[in-house]
């Protein structure tokens, strides 16, 4: 597949009774037409189960991915044309063999060996692929070297098949997007329901894993853009504490923010992931502070019985944006007391009033670091500034055919970050959120982990008026760096929405733990259909 033009045209038991009520309230209120699709046997199959696939040679690696790439064609070119995949790598078939060849002689990586993987298309690769966060500006682009991210998945013996689609530059040009629209790769689909959006800047990533396209798309996120994505798209995601997952070679936007992340299926799946992807990156300073804090192995902390003892903050501020949203977190409140939790209410996070604040720090740190990145492309880079980008865009006939680039031209007005008041936008704003903000909460009140709906079920695309998102949880960790967690937790005519879990940083043994005793105990995951409407 070549890269696209844009062509507009309660425990198990809980509750008996309950469980049923909330079923039957899941339907759609009206009829809606399945896409067919053709069977395909590797479907909500998890990791361990196609490495023991492997290890008794049912199926072969090989074997696997052609059947990935297969059901790729059929669901993202084809079909629901679920427009989720912005390139396919060429050499996937061949590097299965290689990793098939050293399976044969003994060599095996570990968990991830063989294992289908999409990347986000801002996520840099040394290959025939290119690297573009979805603009037209960087079509073709070659990034000299691998990210920490690729270089890391390779290492592991995952198969890379292929770049995600994402909202353009990380869903921070222009005001009144629509998320999962980028100039190359046009608008990804909710493939639970086709004309529904899927969320955040990785929605590329979040609609192939729960199309079951790849075993595994690592996403990114500044503020939601994983945890979103996997909420609309009914899966799990892992946003880390920024500087568990090294960031060279990703597109930036906010040094203080961003971070990588696996988006999978299932807890243990994307547990499985972020080992693979921990370390010190040499390109990445913020890496250092990670040492002694991460692990090679997070599958050593899923316990089904996680919940027990536990104390959790329920966040209720973030409740209240959708009236059959808070009855599913009430619903996962008797699970989580059931399984031997306590809960309380926590109404406020962080205290005082930053203003602007936040939001300059990601104008200053976006021009920074995207002039930083280009630099990095070397003397052929297709796109060498801010600026250039800027007046590429004004020339072009599709990137402002729907939405503007107001936040592009608001970032390269700031100088850099010697500015006085960049820096003490970003002490104030990791102050309030962090000890002021989340270490407060936890500590005042003895807390495991803070809860709290992860946002809204999906609403219908729309490249008029743009997103139509509702409300959501991810602010309090993504302004302090720490991690979330969510976890699908039923369902609203459908769509499906999720329960976050977040707390201190390097948190995630602790944050996993009590996300895979949730899991277990809810089992909430059910495979779209990809319906129309």
């Amino acid at each position: 597949m070549n890269r696209r033009s844009f062509v507009v045209d309660s425990s198990k038991i809980l509750i008996g009774l309950g469980l049923y009520e909330l079923m039957a309230c899941q339907a759609p209120t009206q009829p809606s037409r399945q896409t067919d699709i053709s069977f395909f046997p590797y479907e909500e199959m998890s990791i361990q189960e196609m490495q023991e696939g492997y290890e008794t040679r049912k199926f072969s690696i090989s074997e696997v991915v052609q059947a990935y790439l297969d059901r790729i064609e059929e669901i993202d070119q084809n079909g629901p044309t679920l427009n989720s995949i912005i390139e396919v790598n060429p050499d996937a078939l061949s590097i299965a063999q290689e990793l098939e060849r050293e399976f044969k002689s003994g060599n095996w990586r570990g968990p991830m060996h063989g294992i289908p993987v999409l990347l986000k298309d801002n996520i840099d690769t040394h290959d025939q692929m290119s690297t573009t966060a979805g603009s037209r500006a960087l079509a073709g682009s070659k990034p000299l070297q691998d990210s920490w991210v690729a270089q890391r998945l390779r290492a592991a013996g995952a198969v890379i098949l292929g770049k995600a689609n994402l909202s353009e530059w990380a869903n921070f040009r222009g005001d009144m997007s629509s998320s999962g629209w980028s100039g190359l790769g046009g608008q990804t689909k909710n493939p639970y329901r086709l004309d529904r959006n899927p969320c955040g800047s990785s929605a590329g990533s979040g609609a192939s894993v729960s199309a079951n396209l790849c075993m595994i798309a690592i996403g990114t996120e500044t503020n939601g853009s994983i945890v979103c994505p996997s909420n609309n798209n009914g899966v799990v995601g892992i946003k880390p504490t920024v500087g568990l997952v090294g960031r060279s070679g990703i597109i930036p936007i906010s040094a203080t923010q961003d971070t990588a992340g696996p988006m999978a299926r299932t807890v243990r799946d994307a547990a499985t992931c972020l080992g693979s992807l921990v370390g010190i990156d040499p390109r990445d300073a913020q890496t250092s502070i990670s040492h002694g804090h991460s692990h090679s192995d997070y599958t050593q902390f899923l316990k089904e019985d996680g919940l027990d003892g536990k104390k959790l903050g329920l966040y209720t501020r973030a409740m209240g944006f959708h009236h059959k949203v808070d009855p599913l977190v009430h619903k996962a409140i008797e699970l989580l007391t059931h399984k031997g939790a306590e809960v309380i209410e926590i109404d406020r996070i962080n205290t005082g009033h930053l203003g602007r604040g936040p939001f300059d720090v990601l104008l200053y740190e976006f021009k920074d670091g995207l002039n930083q990145y280009f630099a990095s492309l070397g003397p052929n880079a297709p796109i060498k500034s801010l600026a250039e980008l800027i007046e590429f865009n004004k020339k072009d006939s599709v990137e402002l055919k729907y939405f503007d680039q107001h936040l592009l031209e608001l970032a390269q007005e700031k100088e850099d970050l010697s500015e006085p008041t960049y820096q003490k936008a970003l002490e104030k704003m990791l102050k309030a959120y962090r000890e002021d903000g989340i270490d407060r909460v936890m500590n005042e009140h003895e807390l495991d982990a803070l809860i709290a709906p992860t946002g809204s079920p999906a609403w219908k695309t729309d490249l008029v008026n743009g997103d139509n998102h509702l409300g959501g949880s991810s602010t309090p960790a993504a302004r302090s760096g720490y991690p979330n967690i969510t976890v699908p937790m039923g369902f609203v005519e459908g769509l499906p929405v999720g329960l976050s879990f977040f707390g201190k940083a390097w948190s995630e043994p602790l944050l996993l733990e009590i996300a895979y005793s949730y899991e277990q105990a809810s089992m909430h995951r059910r495979s779209p259909r990809f319906l129309e409407e």
